[in-house]
């Protein structure tokens, strides 16, 4: 009698625990690496077709008010994990470290991977790292129970590198394997071995960063139709690369044959229904490798590009899909960040969100249920080329460049509902927003001393 009712305990609780893994959904983030605003056909891309990727707004929603962490690569990707902006995060620009990878974050640094460990989620990184080298206190096993991919970002530059890394161990490679292909094979392989539990997916692809590299056969057809550049080298880490214009669409529509084999998998493995699938990228368009960002209208209507704080530097795609949760064909004018995804997560998984943090959950506007919250405003700061500060409050946007000689330097002030290329400064009209603008940096910064803008000079009074 005792072990028919031991039984039907355990029975009861095993089919609860079933529910309640059953309520978690699968959460998927894509990042892809220095693509424009509009870089998607979704986005207005014209030049070529992105037909996987533009599903997700199609049969999900598409955010026009997104915004990346940061202008490049590492703090975006410490801003997305940590869901603290630049002002606050402890990794603000990239740093590197010999001989391989980047500086790490701090030992114990809360981050999005191992909050959603805590919740029961099984989570697996693939791609691009660039917050720890290999062995680090802040190598990616330190956050994910799973890693295949680049350690270092300048190892990223290169797509038929050495090695990669899985989990711990450096697997060596001939040099004639795509590693794309290698990654997201690597990164579905996790979704059949996790489809019974939820699970965490970063997927942080290299493309269409660094060397316009891309197998023939996507090349091939796009150096048909762009013959003009047939002549043109694209040279970057070494690498040459004969019309990098046609390879970097190749390089766009491998990157969503990539993303239609995602989604087949998750109707096959009949967990569609079950799984968020959000994609953005982490920075605006770069200008290397002999990519000609203008020849695609990569930043569409925005001024500026890759290591801006301008909107083509930091305004990002964002579309998420999650079937039956998401209204198809819904769109947002929602001003977000990549430090919103900590706490939208936490939300999905029914979680408690971290206090301090910069993020804002934008899972109500997902949803489309009431109580979205918004943002006072939303800040940047970064210290290469002169250093730079911005903020956008509403639809006012703020801009100071070159902090490194002054934190008084001139604040220029644009009004994003009628000027979205930033064309028109209206700082000398507009005191009163200046002083606004003043105000959000001076909140907004929280002094590190691991950044520093360099000789910061008051004027002269």
């Amino acid at each position: 009698m005792k072990k028919s009712l031991l039984v039907l305990i355990a029975a009861l609780c095993g089919a609860m625990s079933s529910g309640l893994a059953a309520e978690k959904p699968n959460i998927i983030y894509i990042l892809l690496d220095d693509a424009g605003y509009a870089d998607l056909s979704c986005y207005g891309q014209k030049k070529f077709t992105t037909p996987n990727i533009d599903r997700l707004a199609t049969e999900g929603m598409k955010f026009t008010d997104h915004y990346s962490g940061s202008t490049v690569c590492a703090p975006t990707r410490c801003s997305l994990l940590t869901g603290l902006h630049t002002g606050r995060t402890f990794v603000r620009g990239n740093r590197e470290v010999q001989p391989e990878g980047q500086s790490p974050m701090p030992a114990d640094i809360v981050t999005m991977p191992r909050l959603l460990a805590d919740a029961g989620y099984t989570t697996g990184a693939f791609g691009k790292w660039g917050l720890g080298a290999p062995g680090s206190v802040s190598d990616p096993m330190e956050h994910f129970d799973a890693f295949y991919g680049y350690n270092c970002q300048r190892e990223a530059h290169d797509y038929y590198p050495t090695h990669l890394w899985k989990n711990r161990e450096r697997v060596e490679l001939n040099k004639e394997v795509y590693t794309h292909d290698l990654i997201m094979d690597e990164a579905l392989g996790f979704v059949r071995e996790n489809k019974d539990n939820p699970f965490f997916i970063y997927l942080a692809v290299a493309i269409p960063h660094a060397a316009m590299q891309v197998p023939e056969p996507y090349a091939k057809p796009w150096r048909e139709k762009f013959p003009q550049f047939e002549e043109k080298i694209g040279k970057y880490a070494g690498t040459e690369v004969n019309n990098p214009i046609a390879t970097f669409a190749g390089m766009m529509t491998l990157l969503d044959d990539g993303v239609g084999e995602l989604l087949a998998l998750l109707d096959e493995l009949e967990i569609d229904e079950n799984t968020i699938v959000m994609l953005t990228s982490d920075n605006g368009p770069h200008q290397e490798g002999g990519h000609e960002p203008d020849f695609f209208d990569s930043n569409g209507p925005f001024r500026g590009h890759k290591r801006d704080l301008s909107e083509g530097g930091i305004r990002t795609h964002m579309l998420a899909r999650w079937p039956g949760k998401i209204a198809p064909g819904s769109m947002t004018d929602l001003a977000s960040a990549h430090w919103d995804v900590l706490p939208t997560t936490m939300d999905l998984a029914g979680a408690e969100t971290p206090e301090d943090i910069s993020g804002i959950s934008f899972l109500p506007t997902l949803l489309g249920e009431e109580g979205q919250k918004e943002h006072d405003y939303l800040y940047w700061e970064f210290y290469e080329r002169g250093g730079k500060k911005a903020a956008r409050w509403g639809d006012w946007k703020a801009l100071q460049l070159n902090v490194n000689k002054s934190l008084e330097s001139p604040i220029e002030i644009y009004d994003l509902s009628q000027d979205l290329g930033e064309e028109n400064d209206l700082a000398a009209s507009r005191p009163d927003l200046v002083e606004r603008a003043k105000e959000i940096f001076a909140e907004a910064h929280v002094p590190s001393p691991n950044w520093e803008f360099v000789n910061p000079k008051p004027k002269k009074k």
